[in-house]
């Protein structure tokens, strides 16, 4: 029975996850390496959901149509779109002014993320080829070494062992993680998306008042 621990190889780890770490970090600008780290602790979340902040522009909506659009400025908002959005139309911006703002945000927002998603996918398309490196090191170590036989085994382990672990880590971490922050960023840039109608209308209901007054 082959034990779990002949697959460990610390020489042929260092390799590849140091040769993918590196090559990840000289093509991405930190920021977006920063921000792919930092997605991780979003993966176990579910996905985002626009319902709690329709009914929440719904709401400043009706508080607008009683109070007046000042009142809003009062109101607790969480979600820094629609904050924004708030202040547009307390400012006096009309519905276009928000619709672009908001859409602006969004693409910006989706941006991010895709980067962050880019980080990953970039790390499981270099995993690979560093397996292959740490094949060919362990290779030439195989040769360089065999008038020693103890020390074969520790070289061959070190050619197969890095290609098993490239393959490990591009198709079972690095490729999983991004395409799970690609669809968690494309559902919400579409959930995102119905928060522009109501707050442009918002915006274009409330300006001739502001300019009435």
């Amino acid at each position: 029975m082959i034990a779990f621990a002949h697959f460990l190889d610390p020489t042929a780890f260092a390799i590849v996850g140091g040769g993918t770490a590196l090559v990840t970090l000289l093509r991405a600008p930190a920021t977006d390496v920063g921000r792919a780290l930092a997605a991780l602790r979003t993966l176990g979340r579910k996905r985002f959901d626009g319902d709690t902040l329709v009914a929440q522009v719904a709401v400043l909506a009706r508080t607008a149509q009683r109070q007046g659009v000042v009142a809003l400025d009062k109101a607790v908002i969480t979600d820094a779109d629609v904050r924004a959005a708030v202040e547009h139309i307390i400012d006096g911006r009309g519905g276009e002014a928000v619709a672009a703002m908001l859409d602006h945000h969004r693409r910006a927002r989706v941006e991010r993320h895709l980067a962050a998603a880019e980080v990953w996918a970039g790390a499981a398309e270099a995993a690979p080829a560093m397996g292959m490196v740490g094949t060919l090191i362990g290779l030439a170590a195989m040769f360089a070494t065999m008038t020693d036989p103890g020390a074969i085994g520790g070289a061959m382990a070190v050619a197969l062992l890095a290609t098993l672990y490239g393959a490990l880590i591009a198709n079972l971490v690095a490729m999983p993680i991004a395409a799970r922050l690609r669809a968690a960023a494309r559902c919400e840039a579409f959930e995102r998306a119905r928060l522009v109608s109501p707050l442009a209308a918002l915006a274009a209901r409330e300006t001739p008042r502001r300019l009435a007054a």
